[in-house]
Order: structure tokens, then C-alpha cells, then sequence
């Protein structure tokens, strides 16, 4: 019978989830991940920034609307748009974090199983 030998290279250092704090981003040898940890944190942001761009959006509408002539048209479709707008972009942005988040994982799950 047979042992059987794990996948991968066993003087290779193994892949984790990457440490608290900055030491992650300073890892030049990639040895760990850090979306896992950062991607709540940028999706905190990036919802702010979106929320920032819908409400810019809107008050630029109003400004436009109470410029005068044709433009009330163009005013009032960007203060009814943007929040749509907004919306679209945050979608984008979770996907986004989303695709990282699981290609992130689908490694770590490949790792994992070729040190069974």
C-alpha cells in the first residue's frame, strides 16, 4: 500500500489568510491574502463615495432646474435619475468585491485540498 503524497510543493510556504494590520500589504512574497480582510472595509468606502456621487447628483439637478429655460428638462432627470444612477454603481461595486472575494476563496479551497 501506498502513502499518498500531498499536492504542491511541501518547502513552499502555504497560502493563509492574511494577518491584522498593514503587515498584509507589505507582504512582497504573496504569501497571504488580503481581500479577505480589506473587502469589508472598501465596500464601506465605496458606498460612502456612491452615496457622495448620488446626492452630488441630485443637488446638481435642483441647480439645473432653477437655472432657467430648457434645462429644467435635463434638472429633473438627473434629481430623478441619480438615484437610480447611484444604485447601478453600487451593484457594480459589490459584484466587483464579489468576483475578488471568490476567486480569493476558490484558491484557498484548491490549496487546502491539495494539502490533504
Amino acid at each position: 500500500m501506498t502513502s499518498q503524497q500531498p499536492y504542491g510543493n511541501p518547502d513552499q510556504p502555504q497560502r493563509t489568510a492574511a494577518p491584522a494590520g498593514l503587515k498584509a500589504l507589505f507582504d512582497f512574497n504573496f504569501d497571504t491574502f488580503i481581500t479577505p480582510s480589506i473587502v469589508k472595509i472598501v465596500y464601506v468606502i465605496a458606498t460612502v463615495l456612491v452615496a457622495l456621487l448620488t446626492i452630488g447628483l441630485a443637488i446638481s439637478g435642483l441647480v439645473t432646474m432653477f437655472d432657467g429655460g430648457a434645462s429644467v428638462v435635463v434638472g429633473l432627470f438627473l434629481l430623478l435619475a441619480s438615484p437610480v444612477i447611484g444604485l447601478v454603481y453600487l451593484a457594480f461595486v459589490r459584484m466587483s468585491l464579489e468576483l475578488y472575494y471568490a476567486v480569493i476563496r476558490l484558491s484557498e479551497d484548491v490549496h487546502h485540498r491539495g494539502r490533504l
